[in-house]
C-alpha cells in the first residue's frame, strides 16, 4: 500500500573517487546487484508516495540503471554547489510543493539497510511527532564519522563531525549513521539557511540538526542494533566486507526457508537467486543472478549458475551454466560447460566434458561424454555417443544439427551441420554425417583396415616398440610346447 505522507530521497551524485574505478560507485554490485539497487528495493517496500534519486557523477549511465531497476523512480540534478545539504535541497524541490508528511533520507552507497529497520524509524517519528529523527550506531572504530553527543539525561544534543571533536568527543563511540526521518515543511525551511562556511565550502545535512535543534524542534537518535546494517562502501575493502556479510545473510536466509548450505564460508548465493525446500548446496557453489532452483536439487561442489533454471530434483556438479534450463530428475557433469541457451530436458543427462550451446536436448536423452553439441536438437530418449562434436560453422554461418528420437550414434561421430538424423536411426563409430540420415537406418563411412606388416621393424628399428614387436614375433614362431 502507498503511504501517501511519506516521500524518500536517495543521495546519489558522489563520484566516489575512492572506488578508484571507472564505474559510479553506486553501480558496483553487491550480491548482483548495483548498490544503488538494494536502495531502490528497501524504498520501494515502504510504499512511498515519492521516490526521487538525486545524481550528478556519470549522470546518465546512473540514470539508466536506476530506470531498469526502478522505473518509477524521479530524478533530480544536483548544480555545482557541493554538499549533501544541497543534494536533498534539489531533491525536495522535485516534490510537490504541498507535500508535507515525512521525508526519508537514504544514501545510494548504503545498501544493507533494511526496509524493517527504517519503518521502524518512521512510526517513531510521527509517534514522537519529531522535526527530525535519525539512525546512529554504536562502532568499535568510529574515526572518521561524525559522534553523536548526548545529554545527561540520553537526549540527543548535537552532531559533531570528526574533525571538530575534542580529545573527549572522539572517545564517543556512537556515530551518525547518515539515516533521516524530516518533517517535510521544517526541512525545506532550515535548508534554505544552511550556507558552506567550512573547510569544505559544502552545505552539510548534518547542520540542519543544529538549526532544528536552536528552533527548539524535538530530534531524536535511534542506535541500530546492528552496525553493519548502516555502513557505507566508499571504497573496494568495505565492499568486499558488506559482500560478506550480505552472503551470510542470505545463507541464513535460505537455511530457514528448508536448504541445506554444507559448507557456507565457499558458497555464494545473489539477491535475485530462488531456491526450494531441501535443495543442497554443496562446496564452492556459486548461484548467480535470476537463478532458480527447485525442490530437492542437489548442486555442487565446484558448480557456478548465472541466470539459470534447475528442476526438481537434479543433480549438477563441477558445472559453469549460464542461462541454461536444466529439467527434473536431470544430471549434469562434472566438468561440464553449459553456454547460454541450453536446455536439457527431464530426466536427460550432460556429462563429463561435455560442452553445449543454443542445443535442445529432449526428455531422457543423454550426451555422456567428450562432446561439442552447439546449434542442436536433440529429441527424446536419444544417446549421443562419446566425442561426437556438432561442426556447426562453415567460417561464415552458424547451422543447425538435429537428431531425432530413440537415436544412437557411435563414439567419434562428427555431425556437419546442417544436417538431420532421423528418429531410431543409428550412426557407427567414427562416422563423419554430412547428409540426412533416415529413420531407422544406419550410417557409417566404409573404410576398410588395412595394416601393413613389418612397418614398424622397418622404419623404427632401434626403438622400444621395434624390440617389443620383434620379441612377440620370436615368441609366435615358437613351436607350441
Amino acid at each position: 500500500m502507498t503511504d501517501r505522507e511519506l516521500a524518500i530521497v536517495i543521495l546519489a551524485a558522489g563520484q566516489g573517487t575512492r572506488m578508484r574505478s571507472s564505474t559510479p560507485k553506486v553501480l558496483h554490485r553487491l550480491g548482483g546487484i548495483p548498490l544503488v539497487g538494494h536502495v531502490l528495493h528497501t524504498a520501494a517496500e515502504l510504499g512511498p508516495a515519492h521516490t526521487v534519486t538525486v545524481v550528478r557523477h556519470d549522470r546518465d549511465r546512473v540514470v539508466s540503471a536506476i530506470q531498469d531497476l526502478a522505473p518509477d523512480t524521479q530524478f533530480a540534478d544536483q548544480d555545482d554547489v557541493p554538499g549533501t545539504g544541497r543534494a536533498l535541497e534539489v531533491g525536495l524541490e522535485s516534490l510537490p510543493a504541498d507535500f508535507d508528511g515525512v521525508v526519508v533520507v537514504l544514501s545510494g552507497d548504503v545498501p544493507l539497510l533494511d526496509s524493517g529497520t527504517i519503518a521502524r524509524m518512521v512510526e517513531q517519528h510521527r509517534h514522537a511527532k519529531n522535526q527530525l529523527t535519525l539512525l546512529s550506531a554504536f562502532v568499535k572504530e568510529p574515526a572518521g564519522f561524525g559522534r553523536i553527543v548526548r545529554s545527561s539525561g540520553g537526549d540527543f544534543d548535537e552532531i559533531v563531525e570528526h574533525k571538530d571533536a575534542s580529545e573527549e568527543l572522539l572517545r564517543i563511540s556512537e556515530i551518525n549513521a547518515g539515516v533521516y526521518a524530516f518533517d517535510a515543511r521544517t526541512v525545506r525551511q532550515v535548508l534554505s539557511r544552511i550556507d558552506d562556511s567550512n573547510s569544505q565550502r559544502e552545505k552539510y545535512l548534518t547542520d540542519a540538526a543544529k538549526l532544528i535543534k536552536a528552533d527548539a524542534g524535538r530530534i531524536e537518535a535511534i542506535a541500530v542494533t546492528d552496525p553493519e546494517i548502516v555502513q557505507g562502501i566508499n571504497d573496494r575493502v568495505q565492499l568486499a566486507e558488506a559482500q560478506r556479510y550480505y552472503n551470510a545473510r542470505q545463507i541464513r536466509h535460505w537455511q530457514l526457508e528448508g536448504v541445506t548450505v554444507h559448507d557456507p564460508a565457499t558458497t555464494v548465493i545473489e539477491g535475485n537467486v530462488s531456491l526450494g525446500r531441501d535443495v543442497e548446496l554443496l562446496p564452492g557453489t556459486q548461484l548467480r543472478g535470476a537463478t532458480s532452483v527447485a525442490d530437492g536439487a542437489i548442486i555442487g561442489p565446484d558448480t557456478t549458475l548465472v541466470d539459470c533454471e534447475v528442476g526438481e530434483g537434479a543433480v549438477v556438479k563441477r558445472t559453469d551454466a549460464t542461462l541454461s534450463v536444466i529439467g527434473a530428475g536431470a544430471s549434469v557433469g562434472p566438468w561440464a560447460y553449459l553456454r547460454p541457451n541450453t536446455i536439457l530436458g527431464a530426466g536427460g543427462k550432460i556429462g563429463t566434458f561435455v560442452e553445449t550451446k543454443n542445443t535442445q536436448i529432449g526428455d531422457g536423452s543423454k550426451v555422456p561424454h567428450l562432446s561439442y553439441i552447439g546449434d542442436a536438437e536433440v529429441g527424446v530418449n536419444s544417446n549421443v555417443g562419446a566425442g561426437t562434436i556438432t561442426a556447426n560453422y562453415d567460417g561464415v554461418n552458424k547451422h543447425r544439427t538435429t537428431v531425432g528420437d530413440n537415436v544412437r550414434s557411435g563414439s567419434h561421430n562428427v555431425f556437419v551441420a546442417p544436417v538431420r538424423i532421423g528418429d531410431g536411426a543409428y550412426t557407427g563409430a567414427g562416422t563423419v554425417v554430412r547428409k540426412d540420415v533416415p529413420a531407422g537406418a544406419l550410417a557409417i563411412n566404409v573404410a576398410p583396415q588395412r595394416n601393413a606388416e613389418g612397418w614398424v621393424l622397418k622404419n623404427r628399428a632401434g626403438t622400444a616398440a621395434a624390440e617389443a614387436a620383434e620379441a612377440a614375433s620370436s615368441r609366435e614362431s615358437e613351436p607350441n610346447a
